[in-house]
């Protein structure tokens, strides 16, 4: 039986991570039981193995939604013990309680199930007396402390390199995709060899989707990191490449529709479709340009010019065929991806 894809994740976390996952662990484990006397620290070892987590900005996240939910799940756990004695259907009664309590205060979801699994350990492992709840949520506090000092101490998380890999992805895609409706304009083609067209240029989409979760997760990695201040740069530059390339991916997929929807054999011989094909190419060897000059690949394609070839956009006199609504679509979307390239700021 094959494990369901449900229970897998394409890419594993990073040893580091488990490892300080672990370390916190034992540390919030051997410290709150030395600290707070009592039953085994619990609540300590699972808040640090929560807070621990890709980045420091989520670690602060998770700590204040650990603590809450925990300092909340108690006090409901002693209100109810308190006014309804040690039954067993109290338990019941707390997770109803707390579910309905996060849901009023529109609590998260991470908190709202913090607040019923805390009241439900307290009533079913422990004492609901006061001193019980105090020293859990000690405890959890203490917790909570050593996770976050633990991720940004070792090594905290700088996740610019996966948004390098895919930036770079991305942009020497676009290029490919600006190449290949190049070579697809002066050819006759059959409709199979169109759709496959139509097929790959689609890819940049969640190419482009993923390259913006890449950025968006570094610049989240960087908050609060001690680290930030050698990788702000780096990823400011992402983001203006990014920022640039998006549109030039509408503009891709535009062009392509466009030449799909509007095919005839007859366009493989208009001398305006072959000048908008050339220029086609020169757009493609901007955006190359354009990467490496992010270095946004980590090895630049030797055969790329350092000199942009889009210096000045098309200018073609009116089509005297029947080709003019495809040539006048064409036209548009390639002014729009010269200014992009252009434009330096």
């Amino acid at each position: 039986m094959r494990i369901p894809a449900a229970l897998r994740v394409a890419r594993r976390a990073p040893l580091l991570q488990v490892l300080k996952s672990a370390a916190a662990t034992i540390a919030a484990w051997l410290i709150a039981g030395w600290l707070v006397p009592g039953p085994l620290p619990v609540f300590a070892a699972i808040a640090a193995l929560l807070v621990v987590q890709p980045s420091v900005n989520q670690s602060l996240s998770k700590a204040l939604e650990r603590s809450i939910g925990v300092i909340a799940g108690v006090i409901i756990a002693v209100l109810l013990s308190v006014l309804l004695g040690a039954q067993s259907w109290v338990v019941l009664a707390a997770v109803v309680v707390a579910m309905l309590i996060a849901w009023a205060l529109r609590a998260s979801p991470g908190t709202g199930n913090q607040v019923a699994i805390s009241a439900v350990l307290v009533l079913a492992l422990g004492s609901s007396s006061p001193d019980y709840a105090v020293n859990r949520i000690i405890e959890t506090l203490i917790g909570a402390a050593i996770g976050f000092v633990v991720n940004i101490v070792i090594v905290p998380p700088v996740l610019t390199a996966p948004a390098r890999r895919d930036v770079g992805m991305l942009g020497r895609e676009v290029a490919a995709s600006l190449d290949r409706l190049a070579d697809a304009l002066p050819t006759a083609h059959t409709p199979p060899q169109l759709q496959e067209l139509m097929l790959e240029v689609r890819l940049l989409r969640p190419m482009k989707d993923a390259a913006e979760a890449s950025i968006a997760a570094g610049e989240d990695s960087l908050a609060l990191n001690p680290r930030r201040s050698r990788h702000r740069d780096d990823l400011v530059e992402l983001r203006a490449l990014f920022d640039r390339l998006s549109p030039v991916v509408t503009q891709v997929i535009g062009m392509t529709r466009a030449y799909f929807d509007h095919y005839e054999d007859s366009l493989a011989d208009d001398p305006t479709v072959r000048a908008i094909a050339e220029q086609l190419r020169r757009a493609g060897h901007d955006v190359r340009l354009a990467v490496q000059s992010a270095d946004a690949t980590p090895e630049p394609d030797a055969m790329t010019s350092a000199i942009p070839a889009l210096t000045a956009p098309l200018v073609v006199r009116p089509p005297a065929s029947d080709h003019w609504i495809l040539v006048g679509s064409l036209m548009e979307d390639l002014r729009r991806i010269h200014d992009e390239l252009r434009d330096e700021a």
